[in-house]
C-alpha cells in the first residue's frame, strides 16, 4: 500500500531527523495571513503563530518585499563591518522601547544568554560581588530555552535529563501562581524572592506571564513587588518577552500592564517578523558597557538582512495596528472561551491574543483536543499535558476568530 503524500514527508522527518519534537501529524507547506495549508490543500486557522513569532501573519507582503529588495542589496558581512541597516535598526529599537543600548543575536536562547552575561559583569565590575560568585535568580516553571547553561536552572526535568553537568550561579523562587495568595502583601512568591536574595546575587530573570508552563499569569501588582525588591537590594530585573513582547498581551511589552521599567528586557521571536531570526537583549549603558570586543557576539547577529526586516516588522506593528487589535480582540477571545460551560475546561487565562484554557485532566489529555481540532481546520498546541496554548496571529480578524470559537465549542460539546 503506497504512503499518503502526508505520510511520505512524515517519514522522511522520522528516518533522517533527530527524534526531538512531537508535531501534530500534518504537513504544512504554505502560509498567508492567519492560515496555512497542508500539502494536500487543506487549509487551517492558526492559533499557535511559531509561538508567538507569526505576529504579523504569514508572507506579510511588505516583508518579503523588504527580504527581496535587501537580500538584493546586502545579506551578511559580519560585525567586522559597520552596515546601514543596523545603525538604523539599534536606533529605531531605543526610540520605541526607551533603552540605552541593544545587543542583537539570532535565537531568543542565545539573548537569554547575553542577558546573563551582561547581569554578571555588572555584578563583578558595577556591584562588586568576588570572582565567580554572582547569582542569578529564576522562578519555577520557568521556559528561557534549550542550551546548557539554560536548562540548568530549568526545574522541569525532562528539559535536564541526561545534559549534565549543569551550569553553577542560580537560585530558584516561586513564581507567581504557584501558591494561593489573597493578598501580595503576604506573597509567598515574593517572600521566597527575598529570601533568596544575598551580596551575590547580581538579578531575577523572570517572565511576565509563563508561557511553557500553561500561560501561568501572576496577580496584578506581582511584578511591580519585584521591581521594588529588586530596586531596594540593588539587584537587576531581567525580563524574558521573547514570547509576550512585542504586542502578543495587547501592549508594546507585558511589562507595561504594570506600569514599570526592568533593567533587560530580552526580545526575539516577532522581532524578524516571521521572517528570519532576530533576537535582542536590552539595558542601560551601565550595563551593557562591560561588554568589550571580543567578549561576546554572533557572526549573523545583526546582520544587514535581518535587522532591516525587524525594522520594517516594528514600524508594522503600528501601521497595521497590531497592539490595540491583541488588546481588543484577545479581550474579546476570552471572554468567548470562558462562556464555554463544559466541565472539562477548569480555567481560561492569558493577556491579549495569549491564552491558555487549562482542561480537567480526568476528562480528557489536551494533546487529543488538539487532534481533535486539526480535524476541524484549527491548528493549536498543548502544554503540560492539560494546557492548550492559543496564539494566533495579531493581525487575526473578529470573524476568525468567531469562526475558531464556533469549532472550539463543538470539539468540547462532542466530548
Amino acid at each position: 500500500m503506497s504512503l499518503s503524500l502526508q505520510d511520505e514527508y512524515i517519514k522522511k522527518e522520522s528516518m533522517y531527523g533527530a527524534n526531538n519534537y512531537a508535531p501534530l501529524s500534518v504537513v504544512l507547506n504554505k502560509g498567508e495571513g492567519a492560515h496555512l495549508w497542508d500539502v494536500d490543500g487543506n487549509k487551517y486557522l492558526d492559533m499557535v503563530s511559531a509561538y508567538s513569532a507569526v505576529s504579523h501573519g504569514h508572507s506579510h507582503p511588505e516583508l518579503i518585499k523588504t527580504i527581496q529588495e535587501q537580500s538584493s542589496k546586502l545579506a551578511i558581512t559580519s560585525r567586522a563591518f559597520y552596515t546601514e541597516p543596523f545603525g538604523n535598526f539599534l536606533e529605531q529599537l531605543t526610540e520605541i522601547s526607551g533603552f540605552e543600548s541593544i545587543l542583537t543575536m539570532n535565537t531568543g536562547a542565545e539573548a537569554v544568554e547575553t542577558a546573563i552575561k551582561a547581569a554578571r559583569r555588572w555584578g563583578y565590575f558595577t556591584k562588586g560581588i568576588k570572582e565567580d560568585k554572582a547569582e542569578i535568580i529564576v522562578a519555577d516553571g520557568n521556559f528561557h530555552g534549550r542550551t546548557t547553561t539554560i536548562v540548568s536552572f530549568s526545574t522541569d526535568s525532562s528539559y535536564k535529563d541526561g545534559f549534565g553537568p549543569f551550569t553553577p550561579g542560580f537560585e530558584s523562587a516561586n513564581y507567581c501562581g504557584s501558591c494561593d495568595c489573597e493578598s501580595l502583601n503576604s506573597c509567598i512568591s515574593i517572600e521566597s524572592f527575598e529570601r533568596k536574595i544575598n551580596k551575590n546575587t547580581c538579578a531575577i530573570l523572570v517572565e511576565p506571564i509563563q508561557g511553557e508552563a500553561g500561560i501561568r499569569v501572576p496577580q496584578d501588582g506581582w511584578l511591580l513587588k519585584l521591581r521594588e525588591l529588586c530596586t531596594s537590594n540593588n539587584v537587576l530585573l531581567i525580563l524574558d518577552e521573547i514570547q509576550s513582547g512585542l504586542g502578543r498581551t495587547g501592549k508594546l511589552f507585558a511589562y507595561q500592564h504594570e506600569n514599570i521599567k526592568p533593567d533587560g528586557l530580552i526580545l526575539g521571536k516577532a522581532l524578524g517578523g516571521a521572517m528570519l531570526p532576530i533576537s535582542a537583549f536590552l539595558s542601560s549603558k551601565e550595563v551593557m558597557d562591560h561588554f568589550n570586543a571580543g567578549s561576546h557576539g554572533s557572526t549573523f547577529g545583526g546582520n544587514p538582512l535581518a535587522t532591516k526586516v525587524a525594522s520594517r516588522a516594528l514600524e508594522l506593528l503600528y501601521e497595521d495596528n497590531l497592539i490595540e487589535n491583541s488588546h481588543i480582540l484577545g479581550d474579546y477571545f476570552k471572554s468567548k472561551l470562558k462562556s464555554i460551560d463544559n466541565k472539562i475546561i477548569k480555567d481560561v487565562r492569558g493577556k491579549g491574543l495569549w491564552i491558555g484554557m487549562e482542561l480537567n485532566e480526568s476528562e480528557v489529555n489536551a494533546k487529543d483536543l488538539c487532534l481533535m481540532l486539526l480535524n476541524e481546520g484549527l491548528l493549536c498546541k498543548e502544554t503540560h499535558k492539560t494546557v492548550i496554548r492559543f496564539a494566533p496571529p495579531l493581525m487575526i480578524t473578529k470573524e476568525q476568530l468567531d469562526w475558531a470559537i464556533e469549532k472550539i465549542t463543538k470539539v468540547i460539546r462532542s466530548i
